[in-house]
C-alpha cells in the first residue's frame, strides 16, 4: 500500500510536465526538455523530503505526538494520528491557498471601492473556516 502510494505521489508532476512538453515543443523541443527535467526533479526532491519527514515522524516515535495521559495507557494506533495530522495539515494548505486568492482580491475590491470592505472580509473568513474544519475533523478522529 505504502509503495502505491508512493508510486503515484511521483507521478503527480508527470502531468503538467507533459502539457509543457507539448506545448513549448513546437518551437524549441530542447529548450522545453531541459526545462521540464529541471522542473521535475526540483518538485519530486521537495516531495520527497516531505515524504521522508512525515515517514521519520509517524514511524520513528509515534507516541509522542499523543499526550502523556494516553501514551501511559499503552495504546497507540498510528494510523489515526496519520489520519488526524492529514486532516489538519491538508486543510490548512487549502486554507492558505484559498486566503491567498480571496485575500488579493478583497485588498484589489478595497482598494477601488471602499464600502466593499464588510463583503470581502467575509469571503476571506469563510476561506479560513476551511483550517478549522480539519482541525474539527482531526479532533474526532483522536481518541
Amino acid at each position: 500500500m505504502f509503495l502505491v502510494f508512493a508510486v503515484l505521489v511521483g507521478l503527480i508532476p508527470v502531468v503538467p510536465a507533459v502539457i509543457y512538453l507539448f506545448q513549448n515543443g513546437k518551437t524549441s523541443p530542447s529548450q522545453a526538455v531541459s526545462r521540464m527535467v529541471t522542473g521535475f526533479n526540483a518538485f519530486n526532491f521537495i516531495v520527497g523530503l516531505m515524504a521522508g519527514g512525515l515517514a521519520l515522524v509517524w514511524l520513528a516515535s509515534p507516541s509522542s505526538a499523543f499526550a502523556a495521559g494516553a501514551a501511559q495507557e499503552g495504546v497507540v494506533d498510528q494510523y489515526a494520528t496519520l489520519a488526524a495530522a492529514l486532516s489538519t495539515g491538508l486543510a490548512c494548505i487549502g486554507a492558505g491557498i484559498a486566503v491567498g486568492g480571496s485575500g488579493a482580491a478583497a485588498v484589489g475590491a478595497t482598494a477601488e471601492k471602499p464600502e466593499s470592505f464588510g463583503r470581502a472580509l467575509i469571503f476571506v473568513g469563510l476561506s479560513e473556516g476551511i483550517a478549522i474544519y480539519g482541525l474539527i475533523i482531526s479532533f474526532l478522529v483522536l481518541p
